[in-house]
């Protein structure tokens, strides 16, 4: 007979729910995890690492088209194979979903196949006829694209999922919404061939991003072919005999634009319906669970992880949540995130990424406090490995409080700027100063030689700019 009661069920099987199922088994928990779908969740399926798979697809045509420029002769025909790329972005996905099966099995996690609603009492209802018990609950749900009413969803407009899985790239497309996802498949879409039109409503592309990081990654778009209109939205739409035709308004001025297919990419809302929250005492707030700092919610028991619990919606966010969740359950010491700690990546080309104060931000939290800033930065075109990849193009902006030296921000731009960040990241959680920056010995030749010369640069040393 299959286990019903549990010290711990989690609800969700994305990377914040199996990690909270690992790290509680690890500390001697039983565990059980309700999946309706496939375990790994949407980032492991349909979100983050698909999509790396399409973008390094992308990366590989692009670096055989300007082989010649290494030296390399005959690659310059290369050619986008759609299928096969699609295909091998599932078989690596899948390769993943299975590692995730292995370790709940190895890690003695029951999972249960099925949808979840809180029955009170510490019970679960499942859409199977099953009912689990468990002291503690933890939901995991996610969140899923919102949608548009201007831009009803169909064959020709996509969200996520079927823009992983086109079976020919079309001629034009339209990208509505310029943060991480729209602009990766912008990124995506443009390598292999695709005319593309990207906007936002903001004034600005990745407008979660510092203002000049932003403009930067703006004219990098443009320079590939890709077309930004910025203070954009879609009013309405129709289908026409082979695409979808929208009306834009941009600032008042109204433009008519046809294309083969639409990405929408506009955000996200949480998946809180058919849980019973209604039932209990739990808070949701723009479609969003309501936690406090060890992500409990004001009904006993009951705790949120992950994008359902809002922003920042990241997949590192959500498994680093899990583990302090799972250890303030287990009476272990946890501490809540600092947001300001967690570094956020676009995977675009080229790539962004960041952790902390914007400049614009930081110097609002100077004035408030009656402080300064120093403001750090170093082009990539200064970095001997940078140039021996053809890759010399980006900057590392660095931002310290001018009286005690903290780390307040930093932001990237380049082909790499994902696998740099972490280097700041682990600066800020230490509480690294700018003296123990300057003082770190960074390997030649390497691109994070431009971390060390951006903090350098905030204090008026930089040795090669």
């Amino acid at each position: 007979m299959t286990k019903t009661t549990f010290d711990l069920v989690v609800v969700g099987g994305g990377p914040g729910g199996y990690v909270a199922a690992i790290r509680a088994a690890q500390l001697g928990m039983s565990v059980a995890l309700v999946e309706r779908a496939e375990l790994g969740g949407i980032c492991l399926n349909w979100g983050c690492i698909p999509t790396k798979a399409l973008l390094h697809s992308a990366t590989v045509l692009r670096a055989c088209r300007e082989a010649a420029h290494y030296g390399v002769a005959g690659a310059g025909e290369a050619r986008p194979d759609v299928a096969a790329m699609v295909a091998r972005s599932r078989k690596v996905a899948g390769r993943l979903g299975q590692g995730v099966a292995h370790l709940m099995k190895k890690n003695g996690v029951t999972v249960f196949a099925a949808s979840a609603k809180l029955a009170g009492g510490g019970r679960l209802a499942l859409d199977n006829g099953s009912t689990l018990s468990a002291k503690h609950i933890i939901l995991a749900t996610g969140a899923r694209a919102r949608e548009l009413p201007a831009l009803p969803l169909g064959e020709r407009v996509w969200a996520y999922r079927q823009a992983l899985v086109p079976a020919e790239i079309p001629k034009s497309l339209l990208v509505v919404g310029a943060g991480a996802i729209g602009a990766e498949f912008a990124s995506f879409y443009r390598a292999v061939g695709a005319e593309v039109t990207l906007i936002d409503m903001t004034a600005e592309i990745l407008p979660q991003e510092d203002a000049e990081i932003s403009a930067l990654a703006r004219k990098a778009f443009e320079k590939q072919g890709i077309r930004v209109l910025t203070q954009c939205a879609v009013t309405s739409s129709s289908l026409t005999a082979t695409g979808v035709k929208v009306t834009l308004d941009r600032q008042g001025q109204r433009s008519e634009l046809e294309v083969d297919r639409v990405i929408v990419a506009a955000g996200i809302v949480g998946n809180v319906e058919n849980l019973g929250l209604e039932q209990t005492r739990v808070k949701v707030e723009r479609t969003h669970i309501v936690t406090d700092g060890l992500c409990r919610t004001a009904e006993p028991g009951v705790y949120a992880i992950g994008d359902v619990a809002g922003a920042p919606w990241l997949a590192h966010k959500a498994s680093h949540e899990a583990v302090l969740c799972v250890e303030a359950i287990a009476g272990k010491p946890a501490h809540p995130i600092d947001p300001l700690r967690i570094p956020a990546c676009t995977y675009s080309y080229p790539q962004v990424a960041s952790i902390g104060m914007s400049e614009a931000r930081a110097r609002e939290h100077a004035a408030k406090t009656g402080g300064d800033i120093r403001v750090g930065k170093f082009t990539f075109a200064g970095n001997g490995k940078a140039i021996a990849m053809g890759e010399d193009q980006g900057l590392v902006k660095t931002v310290f409080d001018a009286k005690s030296g903290e780390l307040l921000g930093a932001h990237i731009i380049h082909p790499e700027a994902s696998e740099l960040i972490t280097g700041y990241g682990v600066a800020a959680s230490l509480e690294a100063t700018e003296e123990d920056l300057m003082h770190t010995v960074f390997a030649h030749p390497t691109l994070s030689e431009t971390l060390h010369e951006s903090v350098l640069s905030a204090f008026g040393r930089a040795l090669h700019a």
